[in-house]
């Protein structure tokens, strides 16, 4: 599972075997996780986080959106 970010308390991952799915990035901070895909950026699923905790995780990753494509493309297309 490659951490691609860190950013404040959260942990932005891919998990390896998820290569047959479209582009997405798993972000967990302690037990809480969610699943967004970035084309276009829309949560796929959330375990655990609050609506306004969830909002603030979905502007990380509207914000690094192109920056987590391109590990993306890069982790699954070398």
């Amino acid at each position: 599972m490659p951490t691609i970010a860190r950013i404040g308390p959260y942990r932005i991952y891919f998990v390896s075997h998820d290569m047959n799915e479209p582009p997405h990035v798993h972000v967990d901070r302690d037990e809480n996780s969610a699943k967004f895909w970035l084309v276009p950026v829309a949560l796929a699923r959330n375990l655990g986080f609050r609506p306004k905790e969830l909002r603030d995780v979905d502007r990380i990753v509207h914000e690094h959106q192109q920056e987590f494509l391109n590990a993306w493309n890069e982790y699954f297309n070398s």
